[in-house]
């Protein structure tokens, strides 16, 4: 298989070799290519955002089961605190309200703060 590949390897360079390009350089062709040059020297590469390099460190760890293991359990803590704490106000603000219709339905005549 060696022999074969080696065999390959030698025809594939030959035929290189052999391989001349005659279609000429469309006009202005060089001339394009040194302003392009020149516009990439003038403007250096701006440097990544914070969330860039947080998404790059997530997609070279991700394939490590460890570190994956340890961000899908961080989003699952992340997003159960997030909806305690909605659900938390949710309910402060359902039991205001309930109080309030409490009242009034004690005392129609009771003003609560937000008449």
């Amino acid at each position: 298989m060696k022999q074969n590949d080696d065999r390959d390897k030698g025809v594939l360079e030959h035929v290189l070799k052999q391989w001349v390009v005659d279609a000429p350089l469309p006009p202005g062709f060089q001339n394009a290519v040194w302003d392009r040059i020149a516009r990439a020297e003038v403007t250096p590469p701006s440097a990544p955002g914070f969330w860039a390099l947080l998404a790059r460190a997530v997609e070279m760890n991700l394939p490590r089961p460890k570190f994956a293991w340890a961000y899908v359990t961080i989003l699952l803590l992340v997003g159960v605190l997030s909806g305690t704490l909605a659900a938390q106000r949710e309910s402060t603000r359902m039991n205001a309200a309930l109080g309030a219709r409490y009242l009034k339905s004690i005392d129609p005549f009771h003003r609560s703060p937000s008449d």
